[in-house]
């Protein structure tokens, strides 16, 4: 087999682990699941219906959370804050658990920014909701997933650095959705980029020959 042949045959076998890894192949949340996950969830009833009606509607798929953020000044003063931290380093002791927990499933924030504006530039019925610091979007591998990451209950404790660091948020999520950014477009292209090159050079050689 050529040079070129193998390359071609490595590159075949990253794409697809990445991209099965990368990818939900598993079918939607069964209803033992949903009701062993309501179990886990504290909330009001209106929440948990909420909650039970996003699991219910699970496609199986990926989808991106929204989240819109507001952070305090100065972070709330609570056990395992230290004099002096800023909301930022207590936010960072949150996501010391998220992001291992995200990138073992697959997921990972798609985009974050702070806000360009001191007031939101279009509100309507929204009263409170004029002022916030910044935004970021999660992408999921798949509701399931998800939910594993937030029941897990080393989760709970950390959970409350996000509440010290947040003077209020709101998340949602969306689904289906796309973006160029996509890592299985973006290895594709690379892989593709690098195989091209070594055939390339391997036929450049073959001619000087």
């Amino acid at each position: 087999m050529t040079v070129t042949k193998w390359t071609w045959l490595v590159i075949v076998v990253i794409y697809l682990g990445f991209f099965s890894w990368y990818s939900s192949f598993k079918v939607p949340l069964s209803p033992q699941e949903i009701e062993y996950y309501v179990e886990k969830v504290n909330g009001t009833s209106e929440e948990l219906a909420s909650f039970r009606k996003f699991m219910e509607e699970d496609d199986g798929d990926d989808f991106v959370m929204i989240n819109i953020l507001e952070m305090y000044d100065t972070p709330l003063q609570i056990e395992g804050v230290e004099p002096g931290e800023t909301t930022d380093q207590v936010l960072g002791k949150y996501m010391e658990y998220m992001f291992p927990a995200m990138l073992s499933r697959a997921s990972h924030p798609v985009f974050r920014g702070n806000a360009a504006s001191l007031r939101a530039m279009d509100i309507m019925n929204a009263d409170g909701m004029e002022t916030w610091t910044g935004a970021a979007g999660v992408r999921y591998r798949s509701r399931r997933d998800m939910i594993e990451i937030s029941t897990n209950p080393e989760f709970a404790g950390r959970h409350e650095f996000k509440v010290a660091a947040l003077a209020k948020t709101i998340a949602f999520p969306v689904a289906p959705f796309s973006y160029l950014g996509d890592p299985r477009l973006i290895l594709a292209l690379l892989l593709g980029l690098i195989g091209c090159a070594v055939g390339w050079r391997q036929a450049s050689s073959a001619g000087r020959a």
